[in-house]
């Protein structure tokens, strides 16, 4: 079995793997013709006939062709899930060629990922399944108790914070300076190791 490629998380979607295999010796004009489609597929256009143009004029097996449009559209899929700027170019490619796909075929990929119409792409997936409320507004200040009824909590400063989702709903809360710190300190922990980890392969899955 193939090492674990970065963008795929733990390990190879199997219809990924199966399309890799597939591929080793597939016309390159029928792959691009192929790539076209399922990219327009991807963008939520119907495709039924132009696929069926294809099969026809190959001469690739249904279940090997299956296979590959298969394989080609999840492969998308996964790659679209991450933003252009944390799933880098060279990155992507050198997982393919994990999978050992083809260098022609890799820049393929690569051109449809990160070519001119990402954006398109990224519009059509963006609207589909679930999402949670964006952040559209936050404001906080500092606010020190004068009068309170608990003398621990007299003359010491709180954080109080404002924020309004992208779905009406707006959330105020207070929080202690010391908790606040320690809030701040365990987001710059978060993304260092979100960082060191995009800096390496991990969880290599053994033959």
């Amino acid at each position: 079995m193939a090492e674990n490629v970065v963008f795929f998380g733990g390990r190879v979607p199997p219809g990924i793997e199966l399309m890799s295999k597939e591929l080793k010796d597939l016309d390159k004009e029928i792959f691009r013709k192929t790539l076209k489609v399922v990219a327009n597929a991807v963008k939520g256009k119907t495709c039924s006939g132009a696929m069926t143009e294809i099969a026809a004029g190959s001469s690739l097996s249904d279940e090997k062709f299956s296979r590959i449009v298969a394989g080609m559209y999840e492969l998308l899929k996964e790659a679209l899930r991450l933003s252009s700027t944390s799933l880098k170019q060279e990155g992507f490619k050198e997982d393919l060629r994990e999978l050992r796909i083809s260098e022609e075929f890799i820049a393929d990929f690569a051109s449809v990922v990160f070519g001119n119409g990402r954006s398109a792409l990224d519009s059509v997936v963006g609207q589909q399944g679930p999402r949670l409320p964006s952040l559209e507004e936050f404001r906080w200040r500092v606010d020190v108790a004068i009068s309170t009824s608990s003398l621990a909590r007299a003359l010491q400063p709180s954080v109080l914070m404002h924020l309004k989702l992208s779905d009406g709903n707006v959330h105020c809360f207070e929080v202690p300076v010391s908790k606040f710190q320690e809030l701040r300190y365990n987001v710059a922990l978060i993304l260092k190791e979100m960082n060191d980890l995009q800096k390496r392969s991990i969880l290599k899955i053994q033959d």
